[in-house]
């Protein structure tokens, strides 16, 4: 699977330079991917629940990303947000 909107030549810059990162620096890139994404799961639920609290906005996100059986296994009940 390639990236499909970028050219072939730049396609292959890519992959040659992820080729010479050292694997720490490819896990770096991974979990800023995944903080990146987290934060924008929470700022579209701050968008939807604007009186939400930290707290609540990280259950919702949670509980979204490890669905209600893990989410309470993991932290318990909570009230409905």
């Amino acid at each position: 699977m390639g990236i499909k909107d970028t050219s072939k030549q730049a396609n292959q810059v890519v992959v040659e330079i992820y080729r010479k990162m050292s694997t720490a620096s490819k896990g770096d890139l991974i979990f800023d991917a995944y903080r990146t994404g987290r934060e924008l799961a929470i700022a579209g639920l701050r968008q939807r629940y604007p009186k939400a609290d930290k707290k609540t906005l990280w259950n919702l996100w949670a509980r979204g990303h490890l669905g209600d059986e893990l989410f309470e296994r993991v932290y318990g009940e909570t009230p409905n947000e």
